[in-house]
């Protein structure tokens, strides 16, 4: 995450500093042992057609079956953008390291997403590509989106019986006992347990890959859509003044730290414990 913010320069999609981050990640991988795939793809903008790309490993496990786990590595303009998502990339490295020489039941594959910020440009590109053979073999996906300023920690997922990942992921932060909560609810366009449709989950989502999305922010303030991150500085993303470390570690000492740890360990677990059985068994609690 600091070496995203703070060493590189800006990671807007479709420049050179989005190019910058993501040989840093495929790097990253490489150093964990890992064998990057970088996967090219383009977008237009009114008349101009950008490129752009996805980095994605893979960890075998002992299914073939496979989970998906994404985060982002652009940035809007003019922000450092630790929040907004150098958190989603750090925890994804981190959980990649941690499992690497352990035993997974299902196969991982990370993916790290360009271009989310100008539309889903690479989860988008990367959902497109999946044939129908590929989807039936994703148990589901999990995405990883500002994980360091909100007020509260929460995991989303499916409506209906495809929400089991997110009833799963509450169950074992409860074990860890880990305070991770979810949509309550309060705002009827987005019922509880579930969110919209911005961001990297929402392709995936849309061809029927059930989804958990992790995410730290506040519903119970503003607008009720979750986009006001705090009581105390409103929303963080976005914002040149505020998407910053210094800004971040003075107003919100130790939460950066605190939230990062809690996602890793509850993420860290998922993938170890998440079993053939374990979608059936929380499909039959829900309606």
């Amino acid at each position: 995450m600091y070496h995203l913010s703070q060493n590189l320069g800006q990671r807007v999609a479709g420049t050179t500093g989005e190019i910058e981050a993501r040989n840093y990640i495929v790097q990253s991988f490489e150093r964990l042992g890992y064998q990057p795939e970088v996967q090219p793809f383009t977008y237009q903008r009114g008349n101009v057609v950008y490129d752009s790309a996805n980095v994605a490993v893979v960890k075998e496990g002992k299914f073939k079956k496979e989970l998906i786990i994404g985060a982002h590595y652009d940035a809007v303009r003019g922000v450092q953008g630790v929040d907004d998502n150098a958190t989603g990339i750090g925890v994804i490295l981190e959980v990649a390291e941690r499992i690497k020489d352990l035993n997974t039941p299902y196969t991982i594959r990370f993916i790290a997403f360009g271009a989310e910020e100008v539309g889903l440009k690479g989860s988008s590109a990367y959902a497109k590509k999946m044939k129908n053979k590929d989807i039936n073999n994703t148990v589901a996906m999990i995405n990883l989106d500002s994980l360091a300023v909100g007020d509260f920690k929460y995991v989303y997922g499916s409506s209906g019986k495809d929400g089991w990942l997110r009833e799963f992921a509450l169950d074992i932060a409860e074990e860890l006992s880990i305070d991770l909560q979810t949509n309550p609810g309060l705002n009827p366009e987005y019922p509880k347990g579930t969110t919209g449709d911005w961001s990297d989950h929402a392709p995936f989502n849309a061809i029927g890959i059930p989804y958990a999305y992790f995410e730290a922010t506040n519903w119970e303030i503003g607008d009720l859509d979750g986009y006001t991150q705090t009581v105390k500085h409103g929303a963080i993303w976005h914002n040149p003044g505020k998407d910053n470390l210094a800004f971040i570690e003075r107003d919100f000492p130790g939460r950066t730290k605190e939230h990062l740890r809690s996602f890793s360990h509850i993420l860290t677990e998922l993938t170890l414990t998440l079993k053939q059985n374990t979608r059936a068994q929380y499909m039959s609690q829900l309606k």
